[in-house]
């Protein structure tokens, strides 16, 4: 009978790849969200703490996260 056991590359590799796909999801802002961030962000600008506290469930980290990318993907900032 064959062995049933993973490695523990095998386990860390699948470990691995669900937390990713975890974070992206958990991380995903709705069109809403994105909008109202980049609305108080041409009012507040960088104020993350101000900017989070509209949007329910998100941190100011996450708003700077966001904010950061995506003004580096389009050279906004």
């Amino acid at each position: 009978m064959a062995s049933s056991q993973m490695s523990s590359s095998d386990v860390h590799s699948i470990y691995k790849e669900a937390r990713r796909r975890r974070s992206e999801e958990a991380d995903s802002f709705s069109r809403d969200e994105k909008d109202l961030i980049l609305r108080m962000y041409k009012l507040v600008g960088e104020r993350w703490s101000i900017i989070a506290g509209r949007i329910p469930g998100r941190s100011a980290g996450e708003i700077k996260n966001y904010c950061e990318t995506y003004f580096s993907d389009r050279n906004m900032k």
